[in-house]
């Protein structure tokens, strides 16, 4: 049995994996889902948040589990479990991107969205300069991120999806291959993504090749949409 740690992406929390979870913990594994520093039930202040202190609470978190975990990150937060098997490579038995942002040494997360230019979100962001963070705009919550989603999931997002740290996005990433590079990895792609395309997915795991590939013919939360599907890959990675 494995422990599988989940990192959420842009405006979300760890509500992303409630159906998740049950279905890994009913099968014997132990699941944690982390709020990110700023996010969910996380209260630090969100002009506070950078990508070093999302990434040290991960780094913490591993710290308190004696066994290797696979680690799941989301969306823009591929970038933080990146960062996190740099610093902690000997604590992570596997990284799953799951529609996520896996980019290469120097390089940040906002440079590789800016090339992704079929996306729907851009033009419903919305930056707050005093708080160095963006929201989205509910106009583009089914079509961007659950268009194949229950409605009452969308109901959820009206009330749950919050300020999202803009800091992180822009901080290059400081990876290395003795480190980073030797944790082994594997990539999920959603197929009909309109958040995180499968151009810029598939760029990008093709430019930082993985262990293996997966593909669900989903939007860009399987999570919600095709949970049983989503927790079948992860127990076969």
């Amino acid at each position: 049995m494995k422990t599988f740690i989940f990192i959420h992406g842009s405006w979300h929390g760890s509500w992303n994996w409630h159906r998740i979870v049950p279905i890994l913990e009913k099968a014997g594994h132990r699941t944690i889902a982390l709020d990110l520093p700023g996010m969910g039930r996380d209260k630090t202040p969100i002009h506070q948040v950078t990508l070093q202190t999302s990434v040290d609470a991960i780094c913490n978190l591993l710290d308190t589990i004696e066994e290797k975990v696979i680690l799941v990150g989301h969306s823009k937060n591929g970038i933080l479990i990146s960062q996190a098997a740099e610093y902690r490579p000997h604590k992570i038995e596997k990284l799953v991107y799951l529609a996520a942002y896996l980019i290469p040494n120097g390089k940040t997360q906002r440079e590789y969205s800016m090339q992704d230019t079929e996306g729907v979100l851009k033009p419903f962001v919305k930056f707050y300069e005093d708080l160095n963070a963006t929201t989205l705009d509910r106009a583009i919550y089914k079509e961007g991120l659950y268009a194949d989603c229950d409605e009452h999931i969308v109901q959820l997002a009206n009330v749950l999806l919050s300020h999202e740290p803009f800091a992180s996005g822009v901080t290059p990433l400081q990876l290395t291959e003795e480190n980073f590079g030797s944790v082994p990895r594997v990539y999920i792609e959603c197929t009909k993504d309109r958040a995180v395309t499968p151009f810029i997915q598939r760029k990008m795991y093709t430019e930082m090749p993985c262990e293996k590939v997966y593909s669900m013919a989903t939007s860009h939360s399987p999570f919600f949409s095709k949970p049983q599907e989503l927790a079948d890959i992860l127990e076969e990675v």
